[in-house]
């Protein structure tokens, strides 16, 4: 059983932040992995990669979006209330070394989790140059947090009601267009989001990883739901990622897969609803 010690809703609602009570993974857990969440014992099962980990409290933070049946239940408990389970951690770490000056770029609730892997490269000394963009200035997340771990910080949002006035390639592109002291770009975000980040590092042969979030059912590589194609080879995301080198990621293939069941988790939600 594991307590949520606080909850914290986002964006309108739509996004929600737990704290929960789980002192054996926050001692065990790096960034760049994720726990499976059961709400109760009739739940499906959820993952979700950890935002960030207290050990000395034994707190783990975890930040979803509310677009199923599952996760607007989730939205429905309270501070104090009980989940079943949280498994973890699985997946493989985010491969933190000091490379010189590293830029995270996070779109929309891919903030939560670059803001973890933003931090472990912060601490690890390098120089840390934050893009975070969303639609508008009320679906912003971890702005101030992101700000405190980063040498630099820029927000952009896709009407301007926030920062600059477009998409985080804007200004990633202009870095990398002045700047050859940059080492490395990790993308977190919508898969249209990563597909066109990658396909601009690529131009200026920058080392991109990205951590993606295909369908997952099990987490441990036996059912193939999370399978995504890499180099042209077939991987499991939750056994060989979540993070994989965005150069060699079939993004189109992927885009399809994750689209399958977008129509269900709608109606699921309106069914939940009602």
């Amino acid at each position: 059983m594991f307590q949520i010690i606080r909850k914290q809703e986002m964006a309108r609602g739509t996004i929600i932040r737990f704290d929960i009570e789980a002192p054996k993974i926050a001692k065990k857990i790096k960034p760049g992995q994720f726990v499976i969440l059961r709400v109760n014992e009739t739940g499906e099962r959820i993952p979700l990669t950890v935002a960030d980990k207290d050990e000395f409290s034994g707190i783990i933070t975890v930040i979803f979006q509310v677009v199923g049946k599952t996760t607007a239940l989730m939205r429905s408990l309270k501070e104090g209330d009980i989940i079943k389970d949280v498994t973890g951690p699985l997946g493989k770490p985010a491969e933190v070394h000091n490379v010189g000056t590293v830029i995270m770029v996070g779109g929309g609730t891919g903030v939560a989790i670059l803001y973890h892997i933003a931090k472990a490269f912060k601490e690890a000394g390098n120089q840390v140059v934050s893009i975070i963009g969303a639609r508008d200035k009320d679906m912003l997340i971890l702005k101030n947090e992101m700000e405190n771990i980063s040498d630099e910080l820029v927000v952009t949002t896709d009407d301007g009601s926030y920062g600059y006035r477009g998409f985080v390639t804007d200004p990633l592109k202009k870095y990398l267009g002045e700047r050859y002291d940059i080492k490395l770009v990790y993308a977190i975000g919508p898969i249209i989001m990563m597909k066109n980040v990658c396909n601009l590092t690529k131009q200026f042969n920058t080392k991109t990883f990205v951590s993606l979030n295909p369908v997952m059912i099990d987490g441990t590589g036996m059912c193939g739901g999370c399978r995504v194609k890499v180099d042209n080879k077939t991987q499991f995301c939750c056994v060989d990622g979540p993070d994989f080198d965005g150069h060699l990621v079939d993004f189109d293939e992927l885009e399809k897969r994750n689209s399958l069941y977008l129509k269900d988790e709608k109606n699921s939600l309106l069914f939940s609803i009602r």
